[in-house]
């Protein structure tokens, strides 16, 4: 199974400058619950926006540069090759950055939305569900409160090519 992962914002912004604009613990901890032990695809500057390699998840990191090998990491030139390089049973989670979702979008099986209530000023945005392509299985609302300083949601969806 192919599942995107982000939190998006209400006018689709991933991030600016290669960050994350909001800080949410409660979808860090979320994220860290569903990609704990899976494979998780990437672009090279998302990979290069953590601090270090997350623990426990094997990364496949897709980039154009010919000498490319960051230490603990699979990294492969396209999209394709990264799932291939992902066994056929497991459960791959692609988790950005804007390029590599709109790459995904059309051949995944599950988007799990983090959807930030607030429109936010942005240089790299995930791509516009077609809501033609995809149902919402599950949506739960939580309240900003201390800290966290914005409403959100969280938002799965199922490729509808999957549920016929």
């Amino acid at each position: 199974m192919i599942v995107i992962i982000a939190a998006v914002a209400e006018n689709y912004a991933l991030g600016k400058d290669n960050q994350l604009i909001w800080h949410l613990p409660d979808d860090f901890k979320r994220f860290k619950s569903l990609t704990t032990g899976h494979f998780i695809v990437m672009g090279r500057k998302t990979f290069e926006s953590f601090p270090k390699p997350l623990p426990n998840r094997t990364h496949v990191v897709i980039s154009r540069q010919k000498n490319y090998k960051p230490e603990g990491c699979i990294v492969v030139n396209s999209l394709k090759e990264a799932i291939e390089s992902c066994p056929k049973n497991e459960t791959i989670y692609i988790i950005g950055g804007g390029e590599i979702y709109k790459q995904s979008i059309e051949i995944a099986d599950k988007i799990e939305i983090t959807r930030v209530h607030h429109v936010f000023d942005a240089d790299t945005f995930f791509p516009e569900i077609d809501f033609k392509k995809w149902n919402l299985i599950f949506e739960e609302f939580h309240s900003k409160d201390a800290t966290h300083q914005f409403d959100f949601s969280y938002q799965t969806y199922i490729n509808k090519k999957n549920t016929r």
